[in-house]
This record gives C-alpha cells, sequence and structure tokens, in this order.
C-alpha cells in the first residue's frame, strides 16, 4: 500500500533507486501524455526545494510533451514490472498506445496534471522549475562523449517534487 510521504522521510537508495529499478517519467495530461523510462537522475534538494532531476533525448517522443507540459511524474515499480518498464523504455508512443501493452494503469494524479501510475510503489508529483541542453564541451570525460555517437545530446529537466507517495520501503522508519 502507497501513501503520502513527507520530502524530509524520503529514504532511497541513491544509485540503486536509477541503475537498478528504473523509474517511468510522464508528462502531459490525463487526455494526452506520454511516459518512458528512465534510468539516468537525481534527487536532492536545490534552491531550498526538493528535486528530481531526469534527462530526455531530443530524439524521444516525451521530449515535446517535457518541453510543453509545467508538471512531470516520476514512478518507481516492484520488480514484477521490469519486463513492462523495459517496453516503455523501447517502444515509441508515436507508434501507437504502448502503455495498453502493459499491465500498468494510468491514474489521475492529486497534485499535476501529467497522471501516474496505480502499480507504482513510489509516485513523485513535480513541478518543472529548469532545464538546460547538455553541451558536448563541457563533457570532461571521453566516457561521457561515448553516449552520444549521433550527437543527441540530453536536455536536463529538475522538477520540484510538489507531492510524494511510496510504500514503506521509501520512509524513514
Amino acid at each position: 500500500m502507497i501513501r503520502a510521504i513527507k520530502v524530509k522521510d524520503l529514504l532511497l537508495p541513491s544509485v540503486d533507486i536509477w541503475f537498478k529499478r528504473w523509474f517511468v517519467l510522464t508528462a502531459g495530461t490525463m487526455e494526452k501524455f506520454n511516459s518512458m523510462t528512465v534510468a539516468w537522475g537525481s534527487i536532492g534538494g536545490i534552491w531550498e526545494m526538493p528535486f528530481v532531476q531526469v534527462v530526455v533525448r531530443p530524439t524521444r517522443h516525451t521530449f515535446g510533451f517535457m518541453n510543453d507540459a509545467d508538471t512531470f511524474t516520476l514512478c518507481s515499480f516492484p520488480a514484477k514490472f521490469r519486463k513492462d518498464l523495459a517496453l516503455l523504455g523501447s517502444h515509441s508512443g508515436r507508434d501507437g498506445d504502448k502503455i495498453a501493452l502493459t499491465r500498468l494503469t494510468v491514474m489521475k494524479s492529486k497534485a499535476v496534471a501529467a497522471p501516474c501510475f496505480r502499480e507504482a510503489d513510489l509516485v513523485m508529483e513535480c513541478r518543472k522549475i529548469y532545464w538546460q541542453d547538455l553541451d558536448d564541451r563541457n563533457f570532461l570525460s571521453a566516457k561521457i562523449a561515448a553516449n552520444y555517437p549521433q550527437l543527441d545530446f540530453h536536455r536536463v529537466f529538475f522538477g520540484e517534487i510538489l507531492r510524494l507517495r511510496g510504500s514503506d520501503e521509501f520512509r524513514k522508519k
């Protein structure tokens, strides 16, 4: 069961949550939205606000939704939904209703226009507060540039976390 969590009580495995669990990023409204799996980002505090930072390539269908929308959600899921997240990360919403190919159920968020998912065990409802395009002139490691053979550099989006819901796994005891 998921319930409200105060930001100060959020407990996350800061690296594993991205690399091993992944998130589904959703932008738009209940009437028109797109979702994609993301495995790169950060969660913390900036400008005296709790925030999440995600990156989206300009070639992704979600990119336009992130640019146009004021809000987005990030949802984490139990391991049994891993195949669903893999599908959302490998199929484009341009080609049809990829959510219908999963076991996930879209639902209205409480604090933002972007929808979330009923099966999520962690939901972050966020308001976009900043964006910037990555600039390869600032890469200090060749490992980074190797991620961009097409020169399709991500846009970085910061979102203020307005509302958190999650299972007890994500709550300080």
